[in-house]
């Protein structure tokens, strides 16, 4: 079992499309007038699975993202990131060593339609991804 992709609802694909691309993520396709929307299908650089599904449809009303807390994106270099995006007009929050060990870093980004981004910089050789040792109790219900 896996999860294949997160589909997010916008207001304005156009825009959406612009901010993710400025993330990094690839357009590598379309399906336009599904039962869902319109729909956009992006992957990351290098990447052929889709990643996230923007979905278009006004009949729905605005998009409102109660409930949803944050997608979360790995980088190669979180400062770098943010300067690039904030070079495009976007707003980024400064990179913080949550843990305070000057390697794991993260920021902070809210896309057009206000879901909010957690853009990760792992340490230097951990693998990709949060795995079960990155737990302060591995296999512990909180």
């Amino acid at each position: 079992m896996r999860t294949l992709h997160l589909g997010l609802r916008v207001e304005e694909p156009d825009r959406s499309l612009a901010f993710y691309t400025a993330l990094g993520y690839e357009l590598l396709g379309t399906v336009p007038e599904t039962e869902l929307g319109s729909l956009m299908m992006l992957a990351l650089p290098g990447d052929e699975f889709v990643a996230l599904e923007l979905v278009h449809d006004p009949s729905r009303g605005p998009v409102e993202p109660a409930g949803f807390s944050h997608v979360v994106i790995q980088v190669q270099d979180v400062h770098a990131t943010v300067a690039d995006l904030t070079g495009r007009g976007i707003q980024a929050e400064e990179p913080g060593s949550p843990d305070g060990s000057g390697a794991f870093w993260t920021a902070w980004v809210v896309d057009p339609d206000g879901y909010r981004i957690e853009l990760v910089q792992w340490p230097e050789g951990h693998p990709d991804g949060m795995t079960r040792s990155d737990l302060a109790d591995p296999g512990q219900s909180r």
